[in-house]
């Protein structure tokens, strides 16, 4: 991030949570976003979905933006990840937790994301389905209530829906989005392996050339450049001009 600084206007970061101290130790090296989703807040459908390790404990990740706040970050971006539990109270329990960190966090900028399950390594399938017509409701309900706070639209949805979500308040949208591990850089081919059970096991050797599965499908898949070209026909603006770097907002 020190390197990163001196070239790019405007780090965040999208890493497991951390502590306080850890926070304002990236905040000090340059960093000043920071993206952490909750996934669900409906506590009996978290602890299904996560059984082990340091993300098991719903608590701990929920107060994740409070610490990243306390830590030093101004701009902190939160979300759920829909197809989960049912989506309106998931929806009201994104709100619920948006309006408190407004009101304890009131120096931070905020963001929100609402990520549709997709196709997925694992063939996980959404337990409850978020419709498109239901996803617009929601983003447009978001908008009017929270008129301060940005909102994200995820390359996981396919290109005609996001053109056509673009006027109704989305203020970032991803490009180029890679979901496999070393996707962005081709790094890690020597190491690729399948996790069973907690054992690492060999890929056959077509897998390997292919390289690694991704988390799960993205449905967008235009690029940076294409994505810039198409706010600037639309009239909005680029947040640099830089198209094959740039992180884009209208």
């Amino acid at each position: 991030m020190r390197v990163l600084s001196a070239e790019i206007p405007s780090i965040a970061l999208e890493v497991a949570p951390m502590e306080t101290p850890d926070y304002a130790a990236l905040v000090a090296a340059g960093a000043e976003g920071l993206v952490v989703y909750q996934e669900t807040y409906e506590r009996e459908v978290y602890a299904a979905m996560h059984t082990a390790g340091p993300k098991k404990d719903f608590d701990w990740r929920l107060a994740c933006p409070e610490r990243a706040y306390a830590g030093g970050f101004r701009r902190i971006g939160i979300g759920a990840l829909f197809g989960l539990a049912e989506w309106r109270a998931e929806a009201g329990a994104l709100a619920a937790h948006l309006e408190h960190l407004l009101r304890a966090c009131w120096r931070a900028q905020f963001t929100v994301s609402l990520p549709r399950l997709r196709p997925c390594a694992g063939e996980f399938a959404p337990v409850h389905p978020l419709a498109d017509r239901d996803f617009i409701q929601l983003i447009c309900a978001l908008r009017i209530c929270f008129p301060q706070v940005g909102i994200v639209l995820s390359t996981r949805e396919p290109a005609p829906l996001r053109d056509a979500l673009l006027p109704l308040g989305i203020t970032m949208m991803s490009a180029g989005s890679h979901t496999e591990p070393g996707g962005y850089t081709g790094q890690g081919r020597a190491d690729l392996h399948y996790t069973v059970r907690g054992k690492a096991l060999a890929p056959a050797d077509s897998d390997a050339e292919a390289g690694a599965t991704g988390q799960f499908e993205i449905a967008d898949d235009r690029s940076p450049a294409e994505i810039a070209a198409l706010l600037h026909a639309r009239g909005f603006v680029a947040v640099w001009k830089d198209w094959d770097r740039a992180i884009l907002a209208s």
